[in-house]
């Protein structure tokens, strides 16, 4: 195993503009910075897309049908056909001396300038019937030419690398190429060397070398299984140095009788907790015996009973002195936690108070006094809680919900208002925990996997457009059971460039035309928020039959006798969206529906309605949303200030992002900012490649 030391080079040449490679020059340059690639060090950790196993050509009288394959052979015919749909096809012939292959392109007539009787070809792709024919649709193609340059793209297991329009595998392949024969040997190994040993790692340049040319299966996975431990390292390195000085900080007072307080908290309980709550509850416990205050993230589906381990949190906190915050994203939802407060906390004689924007001046006024003298033990409300004059008396447990909600400021801003509190951030927008692992290194993950009993299924179904006045029939038929329903639209006014339904349009034609006689009323994100909460109350007293919306809903409504919700181009929204929707329905004790009308018009958009009506499980539609979306968007990477997650696999790469969080937190125990000489590259590595770099001038 080699042992590397870290020794500062010059790295200037890694760091000059790609177009200096040797085939590149300044066009070239300027495709490879569409796809994000600048420089040599660029070019060196550009990963490819997938690999072929061209070892072992198959001759073309031996493919197999079905199976994706590569064969090799010679140009006998090419040209263009069109179809009777007006296609444009264009067609290749290849033999060798066992048989004929055919390959079509759609809509590709440029090719027929790129192929030459007697060009010697690769095909990469899957085998079908053509007739009595063998062919491949759309199948990646290599052009060989000379013995030479034949040995990079046959003969071994060859990159497939993701290229833009004006690029080529063959060409970016050779370019790959001579970027490792000219500057490989300048890459610096930059972590230390008890990590390569402890953890078994290649070092830096052969992990580069077998990334783009593996000489086998074996060292390729031994390749990625470095660069995905060092990419997870220094992500788990810079939110962990970001957070240095909350994470060096001891709690302001001990926590005393905690199994005591838990016992009693639950046996006021009407119910008992499930044996997910009961072991989040065990895992809060255990934070808040230790010196530093707590960070912890709560996921849990919608209806998974976050709130009541909040309450518990909560409870521990004021029976042990100190003040409670619960920050919630809307008035609403506000109003509905400090009636659950307010039921679970009164036998204990605790003091539960409310603070939203439209509370008057003079109550505003007895709050903040009440809550600066500790009269008040526990205050629920919005943005409101983030002005100047809120002053707790002794803030020790702060809770914020649908956390994504608020931002990086305004959390903080509110952890400011106690010294030192505990924190428990909650979320009903589940993401996987490899990568809440990864996004929020800085916090510990509690999940939440498991629905109290009573909870109802929600019967999801999906629909066309020409079912529409169906699942109308379908909406008046549950009102005149007693029944109330959401019809959801993704945009408010009718917008020229997208056709999708307006909520405000709609709600006339359907006030008009279709629930005529019954009782409708709109809401959207236009609104101001007395009017949205107006129309809310009339909806939850059911003064309301139908609701028409936008996402507005999404968060935050709690409507036990709405029992159907219909969803008009369902194909808008993404999967959290829709999940988190439908969640707003299955409350109360009716059978509850969720009706999805839509046409969509890609794989993506299929997959994401059929998911839908698979499951209402959320982590598996977190899972199902990230594999379609990809992590980037999947996060929206650049409001989370995270770097592109290149090497890595979220989903399945749990073991290794533990790995890295425990290596990255016995690091940072020994040099809290990376300051000593043996860890000075990986450090400027953690700098170059976080977005905030603020992070580590503000930790030293």
């Amino acid at each position: 195993m080699p042992v590397a030391t870290f020794v500062k080079k010059d790295e200037k040449t890694l760091e000059m503009s790609c177009q200096y490679v040797k085939g590149v020059g300044p066009k070239r340059a300027l495709l490879f910075k569409k796809i994000g690639l600048e420089t040599v060090a660029d070019l060196l950790y550009f990963p490819p897309r997938r690999y072929e196993d061209r070892r072992t050509l198959v001759p073309i009288g031996k493919l197999k049908v079905g199976e994706f394959q590569t064969t090799q052979g010679r140009v006998v015919a090419s040209g263009i056909k069109e179809t009777r749909q007006r296609f444009r096809l264009f067609q290749l012939a290849i033999e060798d001396r066992s048989g004929v292959l055919f390959a079509t392109w759609f809509n590709q007539p440029y090719l027929k300038d790129r192929f030459k009787v007697g060009d010697h070809v690769i095909l990469s792709g899957k085998v079908q019937w053509y007739g009595r024919d063998l062919q491949m649709m759309s199948p990646d193609y290599e052009i060989l030419i000379g013995d030479e340059t034949d040995l990079l793209h046959t003969g071994r297991i060859v990159p497939v690398y993701p290229l833009t329009e004006g690029m080529y595998q063959r060409s970016v392949r050779a370019i790959l190429k001579n970027t490792l024969d000219q500057y490989l040997n300048d890459l610096p190994e930059f972590l230390p060397s008890e990590i390569l040993e402890k953890h078994e790692l290649i070092n830096l340049k052969d992990a580069i070398h077998a990334l783009h040319f593996p000489e086998d299966l074996e060292v390729l996975k031994k390749a990625r299984y470095r660069l995905s431990f060092e990419e997870f390292l220094i992500l788990q390195l810079g939110l962990k140095i970001g957070q240095k000085k909350e994470v060096s900080l001891c709690r302001e007072r001990a926590y005393h009788d905690l199994p005591h307080l838990t016992g009693e908290f639950t046996r006021f309980l009407p119910f008992t907790l499930t044996g997910a709550q009961g072991r989040v509850l065990t895992e809060i416990a255990s934070d808040l015996e230790k010196n530093q205050p707590m960070n912890r993230l709560l996921q849990g589906d919608v209806g998974s009973g976050k709130t009541l381990v909040a309450c518990a949190a909560l409870y521990l906190a004021i029976q042990n002195g100190s003040q409670g915050v619960l920050m919630v994203p809307t008035e609403v939802l506000a109003e509905q936690h400090t009636a659950t407060l307010e039921k679970v906390f009164t036998p204990h004689q605790i003091r539960v108070e409310s603070l939203v924007g439209d509370v008057k001046a003079r109550e505003k006024k007895e709050i903040f006094a009440a809550l600066a003298d500790g009269r008040i033990q526990m205050l629920v409300g919005t943005h409101a809680l983030l002005e100047e004059k809120v002053a707790f008396h002794r803030l020790g447990m702060v809770v914020i919900d649908e956390q994504h909600k608020f931002g990086v400021m305004q959390r903080l801003v509110l952890r400011q208002k106690g010294f030192r509190p505990d924190v428990l951030v909650m979320t009903a927008t589940p993401i996987p925990r490899t990568l809440a692992l990864t996004v929020y290194g800085d916090l510990d993950v509690s999940v939440l996997d498991e629905m109290p009993p009573g909870r109802h299924k929600v019967e999801t179904y999906w629909i066309r457009k020409n079912k529409l006045n169906d699942a109308y029939h379908f909406i008046q038929q549950q009102i005149q059971k007693g029944g109330q329903a959401f019809i959801i639209y993704p945009l408010v006014e009718e917008s020229e460039k997208k056709a999708f339904k307006a909520a405000a349009q709609m709600f006339r034609h359907l006030s008009q035309d279709i629930f005529k006689g019954f009782r409708l009323g709109l809401i959207h994100g236009r609104m101001r928020a007395f009017e949205k909460n107006k129309v809310l109350y009339q909806f939850r007293d059911q003064e309301l039959d139908v609701l028409v919306s936008t996402t507005v809903i999404e968060v935050g409504v709690d409507i036990p006798n709405a029992n159907v919700m219909l969803i008009e181009n369902a194909e808008a929204f993404g999967l959290a969206q829709l999940h988190q929707l439908r969640g707003r329905v299955g409350r109360g004790s009716r059978k509850s529906y969720c009706v999805l009308e839509g046409d969509p018009k890609t794989e993506e958009g299929v997959k994401r309605l059929q998911t839908m009506v698979d499951t209402q499980d959320g982590f598996k539609i977190a899972e199902a949303d990230l594999s379609i979306r990809g992590p980037g968007e999947f996060l929206g990477t650049r409001q989370h200030g995270l770097p592109e997650i290149r090497f890595g696999n979220l989903l399945t790469d749990v073991d290794i992002i533990q790995q890295a969080r425990q290596e990255a937190q016995i690091l940072l125990e020994k040099d809290p900012v990376l300051k000593s000489f043996q860890h000075q590259g990986l450090r400027e590595k953690v700098e170059k490649r976080f977005l905030e770099k603020s992070l580590f001038l503000k930790a030293g």
